[in-house]
């Protein structure tokens, strides 16, 4: 969800494809801030397993203060993109993202199969990273124009989501969990593509539309693989 090859400009190959340093560089910083974040990631998933009731007993009040919190982190991580403090904030909005990993792996964890699930949701994940990020290098292609309809896309499952916290429809929780896998996949393809043909040239607005984009698909993988394939005693 966020944002040319520099004439003059000195480049090398990846599969039969040319990319500017520029556009190396960002993605380079990028891909080790995105690995960064997994540490807060991590620490704050460890607290929200600790501290699950404080979620399930507000499910709904808790996602809404969340979402507000991520996005006014999400506004404050724009003005600072140029300096250290962007990065802070970046990792402190994984810190949040984390905690609220809490429940859904405190739940899976519980079942039989659980850590097996969590396992195949997160090499599901990387695959998923592993395949956009080559179709972004190797095509080369502007993918930018998905932008809009992905951003609609990604409005109507929100609402349907905080519909269904109401409704309790397995059946569409199920739908609305697939489609985030989807949209959210097209995501990374999009943000990739714009690292890649110079749309983004800032590595911490970048990694922030990477790991949103590998947060949902985790999350929502997990919840389809619980769903479908959850070993209960």
């Amino acid at each position: 969800m966020q944002p040319d090859t520099r004439s003059g400009q000195t480049a090398y190959r990846i599969p039969g494809q040319e990319i500017g340093l520029e556009q190396q560089k960002v993605l380079r910083n990028t891909y080790f801030l995105l690995a960064l974040t997994m540490v807060p990631t991590v620490i704050g998933a460890f607290i929200g397993m600790r501290t699950t009731g404080i979620i399930m007993q507000n499910p709904i009040l808790s996602m809404l203060l969340m979402l507000a919190g991520v996005i006014g982190l999400q506004f404050a991580i724009a003005k600072y993109r140029n300096s250290g403090v962007g990065v802070v904030l970046l990792l402190g909005m994984t810190l949040l993202l984390g905690w609220f990993l809490g429940p859904i792996l405190t739940v899976a964890l519980a079942l039989k199969n659980g850590p097996q699930l969590v396992g195949i949701a997160a090499m599901g994940t990387g695959t998923v990273l592993f395949v956009m990020a080559i179709i972004a290098t190797t095509t080369r292609r502007d993918f930018s124009f998905m932008g809009k309809f992905l951003f609609v896309g990604m409005i109507v499952l929100l609402l349907a989501m905080l519909a269904n916290m109401f409704l309790q429809i397995p059946a569409l929780a199920l739908t609305i969990s697939a489609l985030v896998v989807v949209v959210f996949s097209l995501f990374l393809l999009h943000d990739l593509s714009r690292i890649v043909n110079g749309g983004e040239t800032n590595y911490i607005m970048a990694t922030t539309g990477v790991y949103l984009s590998l947060f949902n698909i985790f999350v929502n993988l997990l919840h389809l693989l619980m769903a479908l394939g959850g070993e209960r005693d």
